[in-house]
């Protein structure tokens, strides 16, 4: 029947309403010769109205109806149709969202029969029922039909909300399982002699070991093997190694019948390069001897699915005791979620957002939890024993080991989001966890879901809002129960045990558990405001301090801060409110003594870890300088001035050490520095400027409190090695030169006496004991050494160099550099030494000698006794001294001619010397890498250990910790210490070349 021109026909209308989004065609499709009779029929329409496509779903209807052998054949199908609702909502709801179903029923036309019947027996089919199913098979092809049609029966059910996505799982599992029993029936049939030789046991492992499979998923197994009685054992093997293959390739090879499902060995001992068949001694001996962490986590789901009964059982249980030791291994948690971190930095960038496995907030997060504290709790108490996360979750809320609460919300999560993935991978029965980004299949999976109200709108509305919940929920999950363990509960919660407290921070790294438990209850228990925020915050911060090396100080040392700061207003504010402070404390306090300690001193220096007001950055020395000679002027005397300026010191020391803390760990919003010579660089800078800025109002002040406005004579301070070369380490003292020239009218004694009490003072103010560090100022690098007067007049200075300056002094003098005083005299001085250590005829032999014999005798007689030379930063072979001295002879020999050698800093020196062509662009970068990594593990040294240090620590968790600043996991210290030698090795035979071989 058509309509007038230019106007709806009401079945078009009535189509719109029922939810198609092509009438047309729809309508089209019911004008067909097989559907004329019941196109206006109102069940039919209500029916596919309610699909998640109907569209779809008539589409598939019709193929169905054309397939069909005749029109008997399509007669009783769609009497059946109409009269069976049981029937046609499972038909339909298949063919509404499943389009491979559809051509499966097109192809095989009498299968739709499967869905008829609807007694109780049929609603939870189990393995034997599939096996039933399965039983006609006789080939591939014909198990790949009899698998689609039992996969037919589930879908129906899931479609019509008959079985909820647990349910589905588990039968998909069970599914598996009869299906695996049955392939390998079938390579048994076609190898009988392989099949009488021996015993082979195929154990699921992941999904379907759990019980969780979906519609689409690779299933992964391992295989067991034995001889059977009489048999040679290897023959056996082999035997078995033939019959796996043939299974895996009965179920993954493509027929015309498509493929079922990849089965999947690679989680078996050494992956795809392990033989693919063991004996049980085989695989026992691999997993008590070489297994990683990841390999009895795998195992947690581990099940004897098809072959040998007995034999899968034995496996089962020789290895799951190993499975509840695997917490006790070092860095377990660490491990664990590093493999987590791992499995999302592969995610393509592209597909990050649509996850719905693998992203943050996905099911992985979810799985990577539960199983988490399944393996440090499941030890003592055998009630979290499940392969199935959604019943391992509910047993461990049951017994306290999570929050009721959380549990609830996860398992909603959960449930929602593998809804979405069942329903992503039924469409078109393939293997995916990414959510679509068309409109037409988005609006498919939301109806499914039944959000018939704008179905895209809410379905992404709420995959987002269940992804935030488990992005905010997995890893405190970990944590939460901690605090709840010391905290007063709501009626019904379940407690952690002390006992359960204590297994999981031992797992966390936590060496004295009672302390931290102790701790945790001074923190989180009260009903204050403080005590309310404190226990939203430390479940984050709990992670965090586990990441670190030495967990227990970074609580301890939390607590202390928060004693401190409790009462201030803005405190806990800053830490909930700044995206980074809670994060960049928990990181600042954990990774060792120096940042600690300074913050304690001064607690309200926890501010600058926020976002604002400058945070991390070092200050320029102009804006240090400002503030502490501004410090200075409001003092009423030169103690309360010095006492000021190390105050503004100490801040900054802090500021510096916890950017470098920061910039080397990395933090979940900003990943660590790549360039490890800018931290460097970061550091020598921020520290030197902070040195001499610091001397610059301690000379103020001294000056003011002794003589007022005016110095007798002109003052200047002259930086030498590490200080003059922007290079001072956190530990570092600072080496200068002091020099002077009395004022116009003034007496030399008089001026020289004013000078030494200005110094005298300086070094005594910077090192009165107090709460901050002191500043160790070092003039030993000065003309005669100790012998000689500690303050010269420049001019005594030139007469000194003219006459009797030594090589080693011209040496130490590329690193002068003027840093506080008179500036006129400083550029004086720096004038004056220029031809010294710029010579302009370079260096003749006998100076290079010196320099060389030098060199070999403070490598010989400093090396301190006992000290491994390979790992010496300073004197080691690779070290410091051998790069700096390297570049500092080249500087000596060619600084003339190259104006870029003209510079105090190691790095830009060695640059220069590139740049010239007096090193090529290899060796330069192996002499530069060196450097850097020996700065930087000295760097590490005095943060862990809060003193200065020029070798690799010997306690493990203090080496863990400097470990942990270069970039290496927990665990890895051996691999650092390598990578040091390598890297020391490679620059000693570049300085053996440059600077020992008389180039």
């Amino acid at each position: 029947m058509t309509s007038a021109p230019g106007r709806r026909s009401s079945t078009f209308t009535r189509l719109l309403r029922h939810g198609f989004t092509d009438p047309s065609a729809a309508e089209q499709l019911l004008d067909s010769d097989g559907l004329t009779l019941v196109r206006n029929d109102p069940v039919l329409l209500d029916a596919l109205g309610a699909t998640a496509d109907p569209d779809l779903a008539l589409r598939g209807l019709a193929r169905l109806l054309e397939a069909q052998d005749g029109a008997t054949a399509r007669q009783e199908l769609l009497d059946t149709l109409i009269a069976a609702k049981p029937l046609r909502d499972r038909l339909l709801g298949v063919l509404g969202a499943s389009e491979a179903l559809a051509e499966h029923l097109a192809r095989h036309p009498s299968d739709w029969q499967a869905l008829v019947t609807y007694e109780p027996r049929d609603l939870h089919p189990g393995v034997e029922e599939f096996e039933r199913g399965l039983a006609d098979a006789t080939d591939p092809v014909s198990l790949r039909v009899a698998y689609r049609r039992c996969l037919l029966s589930i879908a129906a059910r899931d479609v019509c909300g008959t079985i909820e996505v647990a349910q589905t799982a588990a039968e998909l599992a069970d599914l598996a399982t009869a299906t695996l029993r049955a392939a390998l029936a079938l390579a048994a049939a076609a190898a009988p002699e392989d099949a009488a030789l021996c015993r082979l046991a195929v154990i699921a492992m992941g999904k379907c070991g759990g019980h969780e499979l979906n519609y689409v998923s690779d299933v992964d197994v391992i295989f067991v093997g034995e001889a059977a009685d009489g048999a040679d054992e290897d023959k056996a093997l082999r035997a078995a190694t033939r019959l796996a293959s043939h299974l895996m390739r009965i179920c993954s090879e493509t027929t015309v019948e498509g493929s079922i499902w990849p089965v999947d060995a690679n989680l078996r001992p050494e992956g795809r390069n392990g033989p693919l068949v063991r004996t049980l001694a085989s695989h026992l001996a691999y997993y008590q001897r070489w297994a990683k962490t990841w390999e009895f986590q795998a195992l947690l789901k581990a099940r004897p699915v098809a072959g040998d009964r007995a034999l899968g059982e034995e496996y089962v249980a020789a290895l799951q005791p190993l499975v509840w030791q695997a917490a006790e291994r070092e860095n377990f948690v660490a491990d664990v979620q590093k493999m987590r971190r791992r499995v999302v930095e592969n995610i393509p960038a592209a597909e990050i957002d649509r996850q719905l496995k693998l992203g943050p907030g996905g099911l992985r997060d979810v799985e990577f939890a539960v199983q988490l504290l399944q393996l440090v709790h499941g030890r003592s108490d055998a009630s979290l024993r499940s392969g199935t996360t959604l019943d391992a979750l509910k047993a461990l809320a049951a017994g306290g080991y999570v929050g009721r609460a959380d549990a609830a919300q996860l398992d909603d999560a959960y449930r929602f989001l593998r809804s979405m993935e069942h329903r992503i991978q039924l469409h078109r029965l393939r293997r995916t966890h990414l959510v679509p980004e068309d409109e037409t299949d988005l609006r498919r999976l939301g109806r499914s879901l039944d959000l018939r109200t704008d179905p895209v709108a809410t379905l992404t509305r709420e995959w987002k809002r269940h992804a935030s919940v488990v992005r905010r929920l997995h890893e405190k999950l970990f944590y939460r129960p901690l605090l709840d363990a010391v905290a007063a509960l709501a009626p019904g919660e379940a407690r952690l045990s002390a006992a359960a407290a204590r297994e999981r921070l031992i797992a966390l790294g936590y060496a004295d558990p009672a302390a931290a438990l102790r701790h945790l209850e001074a923190l989180a228990s009260g009903v204050t405001r403080k005590a309310a925020i404190q226990r939203t915050l430390l479940p984050v911060l709990l992670g965090w301090f586990a990441d670190s090396a030495d967990p227990d100080a970074g609580l301890l040392t939390f607590r202390k801060v928060s004693d401190a700061l409790g009462k201030t207003p803005w405190y806990l504010r800053l830490l909930r409110d700044e995206g980074a402070a809670a994060e960049n404390l928990a990181r600042v306090l954990s990774a060792g003594r120096l940042a600690p300690d300074l913050l304690m001193r001064a607690p309200e220096a926890v501010a600058l870890l926020g976002d604002g007001g400058g945070g991390l950055r070092p200050r320029s020395r102009a804006h240090l300088e400002q503030e502490i000679l501004a410090a200075v002027r409001r003092a009423d005397n030169a103690v309360q001035a010095v006492t000021a300026a190390r105050g503004v010191r100490r801040r900054e020391l802090f500021r510096t050490s916890a950017a470098d803390i920061v910039g080397s760990y990395g933090t979940e919003s900003q990943p660590a520095e790549a360039d490890q010579g800018a931290l460097v660089d970061l550091v020598g800078g921020a520290v030197s400027d902070l040195t001499a800025a610091t001397l610059s109002g301690t000379l103020r002040a001294v000056v003011r409190e002794g003589w007022g406005d005016t110095l007798p004579t002109r003052f200047a301070i002259i930086g030498m090695g590490r200080f003059g070369g922007h290079e001072l380490g956190y530990g570092s003292d600072a080496d200068v030169l002091f020099v002077h020239e009395p004022r116009d009218g003034v007496d030399e004694r008089e001026a020289a006496e004013a000078a030494n009490k200005v110094v005298a003072e300086m070094r005594r103010l910077l090192q009165v004991p107090s709460a901050d560090p002191p500043l160790i100022v070092d003039a030993d690098l000065r003309p005669e050494g100790k012998s000689g007067p500690l303050v010269r007049t420049l001019t005594s200075y030139e007469a000194y160099y003219r006459r009797w300056s030594l090589v080693w002094e011209r040496h130490a003098l590329l690193r002068a550099e003027h840093v506080a005083g008179d500036e006129e005299l400083g550029r004086r001085f720096t004038e004056l030494i220029d031809p010294l250590r710029y010579p302009a005829a370079g260096l003749d032999e006998e100076a290079v000698r010196e320099i060389r014999r030098l060199k070999a005798r403070m490598e010989s007689e400093r090396l301190p006794r006992g000290a491994d030379p390979k790992l010496h930063t300073k004197l080691g072979p690779g070290g410091l001294s051998d790069v700096e001295w390297t570049v500092q002879l080249l500087q000596l020999r060619h600084g003339a001619r190259e104006p870029g050698l003209r510079t105090t800093r190691t790095r830009q020196a060695l640059a220069a010397a590139r740049a010239a062509g007096l090193i090529s662009e290899e060796d330069a970068s192996t002499l530069d890498e060196a450097w850097v990594l020996a700065t930087r593990v000295r760097n590490a040294v005095m943060l862990v250990r809060g003193r200065a240090g020029d070798t690799f620590p010997t306690v493990p968790r203090e080496l863990s910790a400097v470990g942990r600043y270069l970039g290496y996991g927990p665990g890895h210290a051996g691999d650092m210490l390598d990578a040091y030698r390598r890297t020391a090795r490679r620059a000693r035979s570049v300085v053996e070349e440059l600077f020992y071989g008389g180039s």
